[in-house]
């Protein structure tokens, strides 16, 4: 069997420039490692990087819409791509960070049980 190893995630996008300018400052997203663009379709694309190496990818549509959910756990009804969850060292600091950066929280923030994982923000 061949050897996976994971490499980064996408989001779909409203704005790219603002999102990249967001995960720049939020989780030092700052290399821009691949950068795409498709008029004709009406999409751009950019991979960023942080110097740690994590890596999200921006999708940028036109036309795209939005999904909006009643309470933070109706995503898990529709099929698919539902969180993206990531390890940090100081869970307040984090948390602060994104906040200050321009996150919204979604939902009210727990420490993480023995039975499974801290809530979304």
């Amino acid at each position: 069997m061949a050897s996976f190893t994971f490499d980064h995630v996408g989001l779909s996008v409203a704005d790219l420039d603002a999102q990249r300018e967001f995960y720049a400052r939020a989780l030092d997203l700052t290399e821009v490692e691949e950068h795409f663009e498709m008029p004709e379709a009406q999409v751009r694309s950019m991979i960023l990087r942080s110097p740690s190496g994590l890596k999200l990818e921006l999708v940028e549509r036109g036309g795209s819409t939005a999904q909006e959910f009643a309470d933070p756990y109706d995503g898990a009804r529709l099929q698919g791509y539902f969180h993206w969850a990531l390890t940090v060292d100081d869970l307040d600091q984090a948390h602060g960070d994104l906040l200050a950066a321009g996150a919204q929280e979604v939902s009210p923030r727990r420490t993480r049980c023995a039975s499974g994982p801290a809530s979304p923000m």
